[in-house]
């Protein structure tokens, strides 16, 4: 029977309390009430604590375990090699011990990756990220990765544009001020509703759906440019352009051009806050190249007509306008473009500053885009000084691990993978975030060592020698909160932990005193204590007088400050750019980088460009692979976490992963919606079911990431089948640029045939 508890917890997607029957399952989940729009990925919840794939025990390959380290193809198997035996904690534990010390005692602390990726929980000690590098870095330190996934791109980019004191990702013009202010609000890329319910340390009121319906309430209008009209909530009523995949680079540029061609550019502003004016205008006017941007030349490449081009750049000149572009653009190859030619449509409108108009990047991309920064930021386990200078990309990990030795470009630096001999990974899924899994298979497989800790049996821990089971968030104590939410919750524990698993900060505390360095991991605290002392440090920095100690904040369940005022992204620049300069080489906008220029790099030159990608319509692949595949976040769970929850598995069709399209496609290829099909090219194939949706432009199909990662023999002679429906079989393993280096996963060329007859493997 259900025990209702008032007890308070938090996840990236939302607070909520929940109900735990006599065996410590949750049968029930209950959204905070101070939330106006709760997300339904709450009820993955339900049934996660006691579930079947849980780890119970520590486990260990069984090739690794007679044969010791070294390169496994049997590595993520199932034959003898493969398949793991249990083993008690100490067992593991002494010889993980043994194995740390041979790598760091030889080859060094450069052979150890530590991987993690930050989203097993919200809460700030437990996080998994910061307990495995804080206690690799005890023991000599480790090669990290920077960047990330989502934005990796534009994280490389718009320093080069804005300068690193602009903080152009976390502090877009908040929502209010866009309600209030906007009159046309121009999305390349859209808003999806799905992507505004989750943020890093959660979200205690969802609030950026509200604020976009009062926005059109208030009679603005918003435009949507991309290829899915889902991107945007249908209550808006909002205008689509179907762009084709990939090519928002030449609409926009090709606003551009009307703008300045009928002299509805704010000249004044090119000349006082931005720099590279005339090397940008030039490309735009083909006397750089001979290639005039004009709306017709963009129309045979985005398919949007050109009348339909020059009336939009006229209304936005006219209008108080916000241009849009949303972080999926930018996970692409050559996704530097559609984010510079954005800044440089907004610089020519000369709103830049502006309640209410400029530029943003991300807003509907997560819940905290467009909510201001926390005036003071949450309590986070303290960070030890890492020895080790080596850093890859997140996107490069197969790389470094198939490549070690080889040079690559990044940033204006010619740098060098590392020789992995051991990766330790805590927190993540790579399997799912990952592009090109036949390939991340072969990398994983390339390691001597792999170490993960895993609450459940994800891809990745099928793919480990060493897999330690750790507790969920709702098996500990742990204090959460968000760099925008002005709430402080206690989490409290809901459940006893499953079987034998073990926190992470007790797996390493364990780790540390075999391995002699216990005092600098664990600073004398236990979890408890970690609590305590991490709390009454943040309320140190917020004045003891405004919140309560420790013992009644934890009594209470939560700490409300005040939010901080809205904010206006470069507001400041905008009204003085002499007083208050950009941290770029210019201290203005740099429209044209000469830093970037000087890099020399085909890929991404020293300004925006219309560079065709691999994976479009124009691409001489599409002949075989005629479907342009958008793999974007899924609307039923975060990323890969609680696939198998009841919300995720609502959303399925036959148990796999729906793949959405047009009806023109389906009626080509004799297919229906619900057929299971095979969704495939050169890299792998997945299954999936079908879902015919109008809402696609034709030639275009979506699929969601995040299902996991359940390989077979593809019969088709592809590399891999993954018959649950992982779309990142598909997607391609490159960097988005020499540039950056990101993730180019949101797009693939794809071809769909109906499965007839046996289907291999299982759901």
């Amino acid at each position: 029977m259900a025990v209702p508890i008032t007890r308070k917890h938090l996840s990236h997607w939302g607070a909520f309390a929940a109900d735990v029957d006599a065996r410590g399952e949750i049968t029930a989940v209950r959204p905070d009430p101070a939330d106006p729009d709760p997300s339904p990925l709450l009820g993955n919840f339900v049934g996660a604590l006691r579930h079947p794939l849980r780890v119970a025990s520590p486990m260990v390959r069984r090739g690794w375990l007679e044969d010791g380290p070294g390169p496994d193809e049997r590595r993520g198997s199932d034959g003898h090699g493969g398949e793991f035996v249990a083993l008690g904690w100490d067992e593991v534990l002494d010889r993980l011990a043994a194995e740390l010390r041979r790598v760091y005692d030889g080859p060094g602390p450069e052979a150890v990756y530590g991987g993690s990726y930050g989203w097993s929980s919200a809460g700030r000690f437990h996080h998994a990220q910061s307990q495995v590098h804080r206690f690799l870095a005890c023991l000599g330190g480790y090669v990290r990765s920077v960047n990330t996934y989502s934005v990796g791109t534009s994280e490389v980019l718009l320093p080069h544009i804005f300068g690193r004191r602009a903080d152009v990702l976390r502090s877009l013009t908040a929502w209010p001020l866009l309600a209030k202010h906007t009159e046309l609000l121009v999305c390349f890329g859209g808003i999806p509703a799905k992507n505004l319910a989750v943020a890093p340390g959660g979200v205690t009121a969802h609030r950026s759906v509200g604020h976009l319906a009062e926005l059109v309430d208030r009679g603005a209008e918003v435009v949507l440019a991309g290829p899915d009209r889902s991107d945007m909530p249908p209550d808006l009523r909002a205008r689509w352009l179907p762009v084709r995949p990939g090519t928002d680079p030449a609409l926009i540029l090709a606003l551009c051009r009307v703008l300045v061609a009928e002299g509805l550019h704010d000249a004044a502003f090119l000349s006082t806050h931005c720099a590279g004016g005339p090397e940008a205008l030039a490309y735009l006017d083909g006397s750089a190249d001979g290639v005039e941007k004009t709306p017709g030349w963009a129309e045979q490449i985005c398919g949007v007509p050109a009348d339909t081009i020059t009336a939009l750049a006229r209304e936005m000149a006219a209008r108080h306008t916000m241009v849009t572009v949303g972080w999926s653009l930018q996970r692409a190859e050559h996704g530097e473009q559609p984010v510079w030619a954005a800044v440089l449509l907004a610089a020519l409108l000369g709103r830049i500053g502006l309640p209410g108009a400029g530029f943003g990047h991300g807003y509907g991309s997560m819940a905290d885009s467009g909510a201001p920064l926390a005036a003071v930021s949450p309590p986070t386990l303290s960070r030890l000084a890492n020895p080790v200078r080596t850093a890859v990309p997140v996107a490069r990990v197969a790389d470094m691990l198939l490549r070690p030795g080889e040079t690559y470009d990044y940033d204006g630096e010619r740098r060098r993978y590392p020789r992995i001999e051991l990766v330790y990974w805590c927190g993540g899924n790579p399997f799912h975030h990952h592009q090109d899994l036949a390939r991340l298979q072969r990398a994983f497989r390339a390691a001597a060592t792999v170490v993960v800790h895993e609450p459940y049996r994800t891809a990745t821990a099928r793919h480990a020698d060493i897999v330690l089971p750790s507790t969920v968030t709702l098996e500990r104590d742990d204090i959460g909160a968000a760099r925008t939410d002005p709430y402080l919750t206690a989490m409290h524990r809901h459940a006893a932990p499953y079987a034998l698993a073990r926190d992470d900060y007790d797996i390493f505390s364990a780790l540390a005193c075999r391995l002699g360095v216990a005092e600098r991991f664990t600073e004398g605290r236990d979890a408890a204590g970690w609590l305590h002392h991490l709390y009454e440090g943040w309320r140190g920095r917020v004045g003891a007088e405004r919140v309560p100690d420790f013992d009644a904040f934890w009594a209470a369940g939560r700490v409300e400050l005040a939010p901080p005022p809205d904010a206006v992204l470069l507001a400041s620049f905008r009204s003085d750019p002499v007083a208050h300069p950009l941290a770029t080489p210019s201290g203005r906008i740099e429209l044209h980088s000469a830093t970037v220029a000087g890099f020399g790099l085909a890929d991404c030159p020293g300004h925006p460009v219309w560079l065709e990608p691999g994976e479009w319509h124009g691409a001489a692949r599409a002949v075989r692979f005629p479907l342009v595949l958008l793999a974007n976040n899924p609307a039923t769970r975060l990323h890969s976490q609680l696939d198998f929850g009841p919300h995720s598995a609502a959303g399925k069709v036959a148990g796999r992963e729906p793949l959405r399209m047009h009806p023109d496609d389906a009626d080509v290829r004799g297919l229906a919606d619900g057929d299971l099909v095979r969704v495939f090219n050169e890299r792998g194939a997945c299954l999936a079911g079908l879902r015919v949706d109008d809402a696609l432009l034709a030639g275009v199909v979506q699929m969601s990431t995040g299902a996991w990662f359940t390989p077979v023999e593809d019969p088709g002679g592809t590399p891999v089948l993954c018959t649950a429906g992982n779309v990142n079989v598909l997607t391609p393993d490159v960097g988005s640029s020499g540039l950056s280096q990101g993730c180019a996963g949101s797009r693939a060329l794809v071809e769909v045939q109906r499965v007839d007859g046996p289907v291999p493997g299982a759901p």
